[in-house]
């Protein structure tokens, strides 16, 4: 099976900035990295936290941004209006499901409950089969270490094939990242086999 094209990349990220302002640091490198690589960047929308400082590298770096968002967080002034196209949907399953189709890979940066939601059912498709498109956390600072723990968890408890969850990819640096979603193969592995 051939590597995947690394048009578009989906990125999940906190409506908030954090508390490290590593986050904010790594969401600008990532976005710029997209920018520089003319790779257009898919997210939800937003001109906030983390989410916005992504979308903002993007465009400085003379990229392309996609974002999908929902109406009640127009009607809330959470919109990012200079993003290159902004798709207005009624209900987060939209949202999601918009988010996916665009993306050829997906990464979660640091975030709350929602960034994982969207981040692990990219995932839960891509084990599946639904989707063949890589799924990678950035860890920056350590902030994946306890999910790591947990998922290799899931799989000593012989919840998560082996397989699977390394399909989740992950770095602290989002140019390793990128490097190797554009290498990616991915593994043959029936999810109701194991």
């Amino acid at each position: 099976m051939q590597s995947i094209e690394l048009r578009r990349v989906c990125v999940y990220c906190g409506s908030n900035p954090g508390k490290d302002p590593a986050y904010i640091e790594a969401a600008r490198r990532l976005g710029t990295l997209l920018g520089e690589r003319g790779i257009t960047l898919v997210y939800g929308g937003s001109n906030s936290g983390t989410m916005g400082v992504v979308a903002d590298a993007v465009l400085a770096a003379g990229g392309e941004v996609y974002g999908v968002i929902t109406e009640a967080l127009v009607m809330r002034k959470r919109a990012h209006n200079g993003l290159t196209r902004l798709k207005v949907v009624q209900s987060m399953h939209e949202r999601k499901a918009g988010m996916a189709e665009l993306g050829d890979a997906f990464i979660a940066l640091p975030g709350g409950m929602g960034t994982l939601d969207e981040f692990f059912e990219a995932v839960t498709w891509a084990q599946l089969g639904i989707h063949q498109k890589p799924c990678g956390l950035l860890n920056v600072n350590g902030y994946y270490d306890g999910l790591r723990a947990f998922l290799q968890h899931a799989v000593d408890q012989g919840f998560v094939h082996p397989a699977h969850c390394e399909m989740i990819m992950i770095e602290e640096d989002p140019a390793r990242l990128l490097d190797r979603f554009a290498a990616y193969v991915p593994p043959v592995v029936d999810k109701l086999l194991g």
